[in-house]
Protein backbone atom coordinates (compact mmCIF):
# COMPACT_ATOMS: atom_id res chain seq x y z
CA UNK A 1 0.00 0.00 0.00
CA UNK A 2 1.43 3.19 -0.92
CA UNK A 3 0.28 7.22 0.49
CA UNK A 4 -0.04 7.76 -3.56
CA UNK A 5 -2.95 4.90 -4.10
CA UNK A 6 -4.42 6.47 -0.46
CA UNK A 7 -4.69 10.06 -2.30
CA UNK A 8 -6.19 8.46 -5.11
CA UNK A 9 -8.62 6.91 -2.59
CA UNK A 10 -9.60 10.15 -0.90
CA UNK A 11 -9.95 11.84 -3.65
CA UNK A 12 -11.97 9.54 -5.46
CA UNK A 13 -14.04 9.77 -2.43
CA UNK A 14 -14.58 13.01 -2.43
CA UNK A 15 -15.37 13.42 -5.62
CA UNK A 16 -17.54 10.02 -6.57
CA UNK A 17 -16.42 10.49 -9.89
CA UNK A 18 -13.43 8.37 -11.72
CA UNK A 19 -13.36 11.46 -14.45
CA UNK A 20 -13.50 14.17 -11.32
CA UNK A 21 -10.79 12.52 -9.70
CA UNK A 22 -8.80 11.89 -12.50
CA UNK A 23 -8.78 15.46 -13.30
CA UNK A 24 -7.63 16.53 -9.96
CA UNK A 25 -4.88 14.15 -9.81
CA UNK A 26 -3.72 14.97 -12.92
CA UNK A 27 -3.67 11.49 -14.37
CA UNK A 28 -5.92 9.60 -16.76
CA UNK A 29 -9.12 7.16 -15.75
CA UNK A 30 -7.80 3.72 -16.89
CA UNK A 31 -4.68 3.81 -14.64
CA UNK A 32 -6.50 5.34 -11.55
CA UNK A 33 -9.34 2.62 -12.15
CA UNK A 34 -6.58 -0.10 -11.86
CA UNK A 35 -5.04 1.70 -8.68
CA UNK A 36 -8.14 1.88 -6.81
CA UNK A 37 -8.37 -1.91 -7.84
CA UNK A 38 -5.28 -3.22 -6.21
CA UNK A 39 -5.83 -0.87 -3.25
CA UNK A 40 -9.09 -3.25 -2.60
CA UNK A 41 -7.06 -6.25 -3.75
CA UNK A 42 -4.45 -5.27 -1.08
CA UNK A 43 -6.97 -3.84 1.51
CA UNK A 44 -9.39 -7.84 1.26
CA UNK A 45 -13.14 -5.49 0.77
CA UNK A 46 -14.38 -3.46 -2.02
CA UNK A 47 -14.13 0.30 -1.47
CA UNK A 48 -16.73 1.52 -3.86
CA UNK A 49 -19.80 0.58 -5.49
CA UNK A 50 -19.43 1.04 -9.20
CA UNK A 51 -22.58 0.70 -12.23
CA UNK A 52 -22.10 2.94 -15.53
CA UNK A 53 -23.47 5.98 -14.35
CA UNK A 54 -22.45 6.38 -10.58
CA UNK A 55 -19.88 5.44 -7.77
CA UNK A 56 -20.38 5.24 -3.97
CA UNK A 57 -18.56 4.16 -1.26
CA UNK A 58 -19.13 1.01 0.65
CA UNK A 59 -19.52 0.16 4.11
CA UNK A 60 -15.75 -0.56 4.26
CA UNK A 61 -14.68 2.46 2.04
CA UNK A 62 -16.92 4.62 4.64
CA UNK A 63 -14.55 2.97 7.69
CA UNK A 64 -11.53 3.59 6.19
CA UNK A 65 -11.67 7.02 5.20
CA UNK A 66 -11.35 8.89 7.74
CA UNK A 67 -8.13 6.95 8.86
CA UNK A 68 -6.84 7.11 5.16
CA UNK A 69 -7.09 11.22 6.19
CA UNK A 70 -5.18 10.93 8.59
CA UNK A 71 -2.46 8.98 7.73
CA UNK A 72 -2.10 11.31 4.74
CA UNK A 73 -2.45 14.61 6.99
CA UNK A 74 0.54 12.63 8.95
CA UNK A 75 2.49 12.15 5.88
CA UNK A 76 2.70 15.60 5.41
CA UNK A 77 3.81 16.53 8.65
CA UNK A 78 7.12 14.62 8.01
CA UNK A 79 9.28 17.08 5.55
CA UNK A 80 7.84 19.67 8.12
CA UNK A 81 9.48 17.86 10.93
CA UNK A 82 12.73 17.45 9.00
CA UNK A 83 12.87 20.92 8.03
CA UNK A 84 12.58 21.99 11.59
CA UNK A 85 15.75 20.22 12.56
CA UNK A 86 17.70 21.97 10.15
CA UNK A 87 16.28 25.05 9.39
CA UNK A 88 13.33 26.29 11.93
CA UNK A 89 10.18 25.76 11.59
CA UNK A 90 8.04 27.78 8.60
CA UNK A 91 4.93 27.14 6.80
CA UNK A 92 1.39 27.89 6.49
CA UNK A 93 -1.04 28.82 9.23
CA UNK A 94 -5.00 28.55 8.24
CA UNK A 95 -6.62 30.69 10.82
CA UNK A 96 -10.36 31.69 11.48
CA UNK A 97 -11.82 34.01 13.76
CA UNK A 98 -14.43 35.48 15.39
CA UNK A 99 -14.81 39.32 14.27
CA UNK A 100 -14.44 40.65 17.99
CA UNK A 101 -11.04 38.90 18.10
CA UNK A 102 -9.74 42.04 16.00
CA UNK A 103 -10.38 43.90 18.93
CA UNK A 104 -6.89 42.68 20.90
CA UNK A 105 -6.28 39.24 20.97
CA UNK A 106 -5.29 38.62 17.07
CA UNK A 107 -2.88 41.52 17.36
CA UNK A 108 -1.46 40.58 20.70
CA UNK A 109 -0.73 36.82 19.18
CA UNK A 110 -0.23 37.62 15.86
CA UNK A 111 3.01 40.22 16.26
CA UNK A 112 5.62 37.72 18.53
CA UNK A 113 4.57 34.79 16.83
CA UNK A 114 5.60 36.37 13.11
CA UNK A 115 8.93 38.20 14.79
CA UNK A 116 9.52 34.56 16.05
CA UNK A 117 8.75 32.70 13.16
CA UNK A 118 9.20 34.94 9.80
CA UNK A 119 9.35 31.59 8.25
CA UNK A 120 5.16 31.35 8.58
CA UNK A 121 2.72 32.61 6.35
CA UNK A 122 -0.73 33.11 7.07
CA UNK A 123 -4.16 32.75 6.03
CA UNK A 124 -6.62 34.37 8.16
CA UNK A 125 -10.48 34.19 7.42
CA UNK A 126 -13.05 35.81 9.57
CA UNK A 127 -16.32 33.36 10.43
CA UNK A 128 -18.51 32.28 12.82
CA UNK A 129 -18.83 30.18 15.92
CA UNK A 130 -20.09 27.48 13.83
CA UNK A 131 -18.43 28.05 10.07
CA UNK A 132 -15.29 27.70 12.16
CA UNK A 133 -15.97 24.46 13.65
CA UNK A 134 -17.56 23.22 10.60
CA UNK A 135 -13.79 24.61 9.11
CA UNK A 136 -11.73 22.72 11.77
CA UNK A 137 -13.64 19.69 11.53
CA UNK A 138 -12.95 19.23 7.78
CA UNK A 139 -9.16 20.12 8.40
CA UNK A 140 -9.99 23.72 6.44
CA UNK A 141 -8.33 25.47 9.34
CA UNK A 142 -5.78 24.85 11.50
CA UNK A 143 -6.63 27.30 15.03
CA UNK A 144 -10.05 28.94 15.07
CA UNK A 145 -10.50 31.90 17.39
CA UNK A 146 -14.37 31.30 18.93
CA UNK A 147 -16.14 33.08 21.12
CA UNK A 148 -16.70 30.56 24.06
CA UNK A 149 -18.75 29.50 26.22
CA UNK A 150 -20.12 26.73 23.23
CA UNK A 151 -20.71 23.04 22.79
CA UNK A 152 -17.86 21.83 20.73
CA UNK A 153 -17.95 18.67 18.68
CA UNK A 154 -15.83 15.79 20.17
CA UNK A 155 -12.59 16.21 18.16
CA UNK A 156 -12.80 19.59 18.69
CA UNK A 157 -10.55 21.35 21.61
CA UNK A 158 -9.92 24.89 23.26
CA UNK A 159 -7.88 26.96 25.17
CA UNK A 160 -9.23 30.12 26.85
CA UNK A 161 -6.92 33.06 25.94
CA UNK A 162 -9.02 35.86 26.93
CA UNK A 163 -11.84 36.70 29.02
CA UNK A 164 -14.42 39.63 28.93
CA UNK A 165 -17.53 40.74 30.33
CA UNK A 166 -20.39 42.04 29.19
CA UNK A 167 -21.00 45.88 29.30
CA UNK A 168 -24.08 47.95 28.37
CA UNK A 169 -23.74 49.27 24.66
CA UNK A 170 -25.91 52.62 24.64
CA UNK A 171 -25.82 55.60 22.45
CA UNK A 172 -24.21 58.43 23.88
CA UNK A 173 -27.31 60.94 23.87
CA UNK A 174 -29.71 58.32 25.71
CA UNK A 175 -30.66 59.32 29.06
CA UNK A 176 -28.68 56.24 30.74
CA UNK A 177 -25.70 57.37 29.38
CA UNK A 178 -25.65 59.31 32.54
CA UNK A 179 -25.02 56.81 34.84
CA UNK A 180 -21.78 54.74 35.44
CA UNK A 181 -23.27 51.33 36.11
CA UNK A 182 -26.66 49.90 34.78
CA UNK A 183 -28.46 47.03 35.84
CA UNK A 184 -31.21 44.89 33.95
CA UNK A 185 -33.60 46.25 35.13
CA UNK A 186 -32.88 50.06 33.79
CA UNK A 187 -33.22 47.98 30.86
CA UNK A 188 -36.78 46.86 31.20
CA UNK A 189 -38.18 49.15 28.37
CA UNK A 190 -35.31 49.77 26.08
CA UNK A 191 -35.44 48.43 22.46
CA UNK A 192 -32.83 45.30 22.52
CA UNK A 193 -30.07 44.17 20.14
CA UNK A 194 -29.10 40.44 20.10
CA UNK A 195 -27.00 38.02 18.76
CA UNK A 196 -28.94 35.67 15.65
CA UNK A 197 -29.41 32.72 17.98
CA UNK A 198 -28.39 30.42 14.48
CA UNK A 199 -25.06 32.30 13.73
CA UNK A 200 -24.24 32.85 17.51
CA UNK A 201 -25.76 30.53 19.57
CA UNK A 202 -23.32 31.07 22.66
CA UNK A 203 -24.07 35.12 22.70
CA UNK A 204 -27.65 34.61 22.20
CA UNK A 205 -27.97 32.14 24.99
CA UNK A 206 -26.04 34.29 27.00
CA UNK A 207 -27.96 37.62 26.69
CA UNK A 208 -31.02 35.40 27.26
CA UNK A 209 -30.07 33.99 30.32
CA UNK A 210 -28.99 36.79 31.71
CA UNK A 211 -32.48 38.58 31.13
CA UNK A 212 -34.03 35.36 32.56
CA UNK A 213 -32.58 35.33 35.42
CA UNK A 214 -33.35 38.88 36.09
CA UNK A 215 -37.18 38.05 36.09
CA UNK A 216 -36.89 40.27 32.29
CA UNK A 217 -38.84 39.94 29.10
CA UNK A 218 -36.57 41.99 26.69
CA UNK A 219 -37.75 44.38 24.34
CA UNK A 220 -35.76 42.46 21.47
CA UNK A 221 -36.00 44.66 18.31
CA UNK A 222 -33.30 43.82 16.07
CA UNK A 223 -30.58 41.03 15.74
CA UNK A 224 -27.35 40.42 14.11
CA UNK A 225 -24.71 38.24 13.50
CA UNK A 226 -21.19 39.93 14.43
CA UNK A 227 -20.75 42.37 17.85
CA UNK A 228 -19.10 44.73 15.63
CA UNK A 229 -22.48 45.22 13.62
CA UNK A 230 -24.57 44.97 17.43
CA UNK A 231 -22.41 48.33 18.08
CA UNK A 232 -22.94 49.89 14.81
CA UNK A 233 -26.93 49.18 14.81
CA UNK A 234 -26.47 50.50 18.67
CA UNK A 235 -24.89 54.07 16.77
CA UNK A 236 -27.24 54.52 14.49
CA UNK A 237 -29.84 54.67 17.80
CA UNK A 238 -31.20 51.76 16.59
CA UNK A 239 -31.11 49.84 20.45
CA UNK A 240 -29.07 49.26 23.32
CA UNK A 241 -26.92 45.56 23.36
CA UNK A 242 -25.14 43.57 26.16
CA UNK A 243 -21.34 43.18 24.07
CA UNK A 244 -18.08 41.75 25.46
CA UNK A 245 -16.07 43.98 27.13
CA UNK A 246 -13.25 43.68 24.38
CA UNK A 247 -14.84 46.35 21.96
CA UNK A 248 -13.94 48.90 24.58
CA UNK A 249 -10.33 48.84 22.88
CA UNK A 250 -11.58 50.36 19.20
CA UNK A 251 -14.29 52.74 20.73
CA UNK A 252 -16.62 53.77 17.51
CA UNK A 253 -18.15 57.41 17.46
CA UNK A 254 -21.78 57.59 19.32
CA UNK A 255 -21.39 54.58 21.59
CA UNK A 256 -21.24 54.51 25.30
CA UNK A 257 -20.08 51.70 27.54
CA UNK A 258 -21.32 51.48 30.80
CA UNK A 259 -20.80 48.16 33.31
CA UNK A 260 -23.25 45.78 34.64
CA UNK A 261 -23.11 45.08 38.73
CA UNK A 262 -20.70 42.41 39.40
CA UNK A 263 -23.10 40.29 41.33
CA UNK A 264 -25.22 39.93 37.93
CA UNK A 265 -24.99 36.69 36.95
CA UNK A 266 -23.28 34.87 33.35
CA UNK A 267 -21.66 37.83 32.83
CA UNK A 268 -18.45 36.08 32.31
CA UNK A 269 -17.51 34.92 28.79
CA UNK A 270 -14.21 34.68 26.93
CA UNK A 271 -11.99 33.72 23.10
CA UNK A 272 -10.72 30.43 22.72
CA UNK A 273 -8.40 28.88 20.75
CA UNK A 274 -10.17 26.01 19.08
CA UNK A 275 -8.11 23.09 16.96
CA UNK A 276 -9.07 19.63 15.80
CA UNK A 277 -7.24 16.70 18.22
CA UNK A 278 -7.09 14.67 14.61
CA UNK A 279 -4.96 17.32 12.79
CA UNK A 280 -3.04 19.26 15.18
CA UNK A 281 0.20 20.26 13.57
CA UNK A 282 3.51 20.90 14.74
CA UNK A 283 3.13 24.84 13.54
CA UNK A 284 -0.45 25.16 15.53
CA UNK A 285 1.23 23.60 18.36
CA UNK A 286 3.80 26.36 18.53
CA UNK A 287 1.31 28.77 17.68
CA UNK A 288 -0.88 27.69 20.49
CA UNK A 289 2.08 28.07 22.83
CA UNK A 290 2.85 31.58 21.70
CA UNK A 291 -0.93 32.54 22.22
CA UNK A 292 -0.84 31.00 26.00
CA UNK A 293 2.03 32.96 26.95
CA UNK A 294 1.14 36.47 25.11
Amino acid sequence: MEIRQLQQFVTLAETLSFRAAAERLHISQPPLSVSIRKLEQEIGAELFERTTHTVNLTKAGKSVLDLARQILFNAGELPKLARLANTGLEGELKIGFVGSAKYSLLQRILIPFKQSHPGVTFRLHEDSNHGILHALEKNDLNIGIIRTPLGMPPTISYEIAEYHEFLVALPTDHPLAAKEILTLEDLRHEPIINYTANAIPGLHALVSRLFEDAGITPNLTQEAVQVETVVFLVSLGMGIALVPSCVEAQPIAGVAFRKLPKNTSATRLGLGLAFNTKYKTLLASHFLETAMAC
